[in-house]
């Protein structure tokens, strides 16, 4: 897109990105900040609404690793448009990225999967029904989830579990007997970001790592679901979202 190469420009080169999900903001607090830049002045995107985001773009560094940071995301929800959605990891792409840390909040599905646990995406099931991608230029999606990245992170902390997310299409949250199907399917967790980007990111050459904090059960698997659990979930597991961030990005 013409506009994420604007929009890149502006933002000048870096090396790696992150897209931080709902509550992950502060994740990557304690890095060097070299400039920020409000996300809504630069070509292509739009205010994020969403609680639990912010609305800026950070130029990081994480040891020798410039790291380009969007403290928000457009979600396919709010506009149902993929081309915004996709718009962040088309700019980092533009800006000499060559990998994508994608985060996200999540319901766990799988019996394992606990508010608080830390989960490595080893692949995903797209439910939107949509996808950042047109023409007739095949994409392979056998290694979306870099197989690579993921064994990086377990050697670094080896209690990191890994599933496969099904990416929602929001905003209501999903229903118990969706959430059965889902698990027949295969899918470990759900949430309503990540797919999509994953996608397009994938598409323009990057590595991509997807990782997400599960912050309740899924429906009709726990209590009743509301967003704000879903942060005060996310607040109380900083710590250790912040550790892994910081650890992870100066090595990749």
């Amino acid at each position: 897109m013409p506009d994420a190469a604007a929009a890149a420009r502006r933002l000048g080169e870096h090396d790696v990105a992150i897209v931080l999900g709902s509550g992950w903001v502060d994740a990557v607090g304690g890095l060097p900040c070299n400039a920020e830049t409000a996300v809504a002045g630069l070509p292509g995107f739009s205010q994020p609404t969403v609680a639990g985001h912010g609305a800026l773009a950070l130029s990081l560094r994480a040891g020798e690793v410039r790291v380009l940071a969007f403290t928000g995301r457009s979600h396919y929800y709010e506009s149902r448009d993929v081309d915004r959605v996709a718009h962040a990891v088309r700019t980092a792409a533009a800006a000499g990225c060559r990998t994508v840390v994608l985060t996200s909040a999540t319901g766990g599905i799988r019996d394992d999967l606990a508010p608080g646990d830390l989960v490595l995406l080893s692949d995903h099931i797209n439910l939107t029904g949509a996808s950042p991608l047109t023409g007739g230029a095949f994409v392979d999606l056998s290694d979306l989830y870099s197989a690579r990245l993921r064994a990086l992170c377990r050697r670094l902390d080896p209690s990191l579990k890994e599933g496969v997310y099904a990416g929602y299409w929001g905003p209501n949250f999903e229903t118990p007997a969706e959430i059965r199907a889902y698990r027949a399917m295969g899918a470990d967790l759900v949430g309503m970001s990540t797919v999509l980007e994953a996608i397009a990111a994938h598409a323009a050459g990057m590595e991509v790592l997807g990782i997400s904090l599960v912050t309740n059960r899924a429906a009709g698997l726990g209590g009743r679901l509301d967003h704000a659990d879903v942060l005060d979930t996310a607040a109380a597991s900083l710590e250790r979202m912040r550790a892994l961030v910081e650890t992870v990005l100066p090595r990749l």
